[in-house]
């Protein structure tokens, strides 16, 4: 797939330009160590026109990431927004993904670089995972210590275990990864929040091991408003092999469905589970056919 074609419009400090005309500084940080902070945005086209779902707190997670790790973030959310919508009109989208990205200056070194830059791009991508049930597998890889890195900053380099655990998975034939985090507990999919439904409450392992992602967080604010129990707690590996149904989030995936995991299938008919009316109830919210935010 390419993302680009020669008419592209990507958006770099402070102006609009072509983005096969984007130089790559071969002696950056971020090229060298994957020292740069990411975003993804969802763009939707509803009945009021093309919308950003949750801009303002995707751009602020973005500031806080560079934050976290010593990159210099001097923008202002409000324009940030303002230019991700002026990009969506240029490369006439409707329906995109953003991607964000701040990458680091020259500096061979490992203390950080003085300067930044932003690029914002955008592209028509389905689904993440599609939109059928998905099946996933135990990673032998665990998820980053928390320890050694924050676990909500959504730096580039954290990524390269999301590929490696993604890539053993698909080599076995499924579709993703669960890893457990350092204490063997379920963290979380390679790139993706994780929810378990058991007796008709649903569960998810809490902030400190896993990234916080916004769809998650949106997720368990939709549990409340429907009257939906919502229970944050450690998971073991047993109580997701003996989960009634799962799913996983994400802004690239939005909310899709997990058939099993190795070679289980959970037994809940994916369509009479909590995971299916919270997958409902997220895209009438994405869409505004219902305003979920009022009961919020």
């Amino acid at each position: 797939m390419r993302y680009f074609g020669n008419d592209t419009w990507a958006y770099l400090n402070g102006e609009f330009v072509k983005a096969d005309d984007t130089k790559v500084d071969f002696f950056s940080q971020s090229l060298h160590y994957g020292y740069s902070a990411i975003e993804g945005i969802r763009a939707y086209n509803t009945h009021n026109g093309t919308r950003l779902f949750k801009a303002e707190q995707h751009y602020d997670r973005l500031r806080r990431s560079c934050e976290l790790v010593g990159i210099a973030f001097p923008w202002k959310i409000d324009y940030l927004v303002d230019k991700t919508y002026k990009l969506l009109d240029k490369n006439n989208l409707r329906s995109a993904y953003v991607r964000p990205l701040v990458t680091t200056g020259h500096n061979m070194y490992l203390t950080p670089a003085t300067d930044s830059s932003i690029v914002i791009s955008a592209w028509e991508w389905g689904p993440f995972l599609g939109t059928g049930l998905i099946r996933v597998s135990l990673s032998p890889h665990q998820r980053p210590n928390p320890h050694s890195m924050p676990p909500d900053a959504k730096i580039a380099g954290q990524y390269v275990a999301s590929i490696v655990a993604t890539t053993e998975a698909t080599k076995r034939g499924f579709d993703e990864a669960i890893l457990l985090d350092s204490n063997g507990y379920v963290a979380q999919a390679s790139s993706n929040n994780l929810f378990i439904e058991k007796d008709g409450v649903l569960y998810t392992p809490p902030t400190g091991h896993i990234f916080p992602g916004i769809t998650r967080q949106t997720v368990l604010e939709l549990g409340k408003a429907l009257n939906i129990d919502m229970v944050e707690k450690p998971l073991s590996l047993e109580e997701l092999r003996a989960a009634d149904s799962a799913f996983l989030t994400g802004t690239a995936t939005g909310i899709v469905g997990i058939a099993g995991i190795d070679d289980a299938s959970f037994p809940e008919n994916w369509t009479d589970t909590l995971g299916a009316t919270i997958q409902r109830a997220y895209k009438n919210l994405t869409l505004e056919k219902e305003n979920y935010q009022v009961i919020i």
